[in-house]
């Protein structure tokens, strides 16, 4: 089973900003594949919903824990579905990828994002797949007060292809395989 896992914050006052972008990304995926409805996990501090996305069983995970905790959600959910590092995929924001650009990859190091940090202390390895999605606008304003902002009008227009493209990657993976979607992925 793979497990995809869309960091944000949950909470209508996060909505739409930079932060949010895995997150909304996620609940997009789900929608375009006829998942069920999200259901809330109290063991995981997570709304889940499982579907099929080509060949393979997909559970999708939004956790409900602030970004800084994404792993006391995506850990716990990782080991009930036995799902391996191999097959696990975060999406989420990255202040140093241009806004509307995004990369695939495996096994890098968090650069300093806390929620990719805490997902690796509770899988105890780095060794996943990261869709990082580029929300860096000017650099004159601080990395705490970038991702909270919410997208201009302008910006929502490259969201939405970044959306498309991230969506299109996932469903890649599924029936070419994650080697396969990151070289299209990186190269567009």
């Amino acid at each position: 089973m793979i497990l995809i896992a869309g960091l944000g914050n949950p909470g209508e006052q996060f909505q739409n900003t930079r932060h949010n972008i895995g997150r909304e990304i996620v609940e997009t995926f789900g929608k375009h594949h006829d998942f069920p409805d999200f259901r809330f996990e109290k063991k995981w501090n997570a709304r889940v919903s499982e579907g099929r996305s080509g060949k393979e069983k997909v559970a999708v995970l939004l956790p409900d824990t602030m970004m800084n905790k994404s792993g006391n959600a995506v850990g716990p959910a990782a080991r009930f579905f036995k799902t391996k590092s191999k097959d696990i995929f975060l999406i989420h924001d990255d202040a140093d990828i241009p806004l509307g650009r995004a990369k695939l990859s495996f096994g890098k190091h968090s650069a300093g994002h806390k929620g990719v940090e805490s997902v690796m202390r509770a899988l105890k390895t780095r060794d996943f797949w990261r869709f990082r999605i580029g929300i860096a606008g000017r650099r004159d304003i601080p990395a705490e007060k970038l991702v909270l902002k919410k997208f201009t009008p302008d910006e929502l227009k490259l969201i939405k292809k970044i959306q498309r493209k991230t969506i299109e990657a996932i469903e890649a993976t599924s029936t070419d395989g994650p080697d396969y979607a990151m070289n299209n992925y990186n190269s567009q």
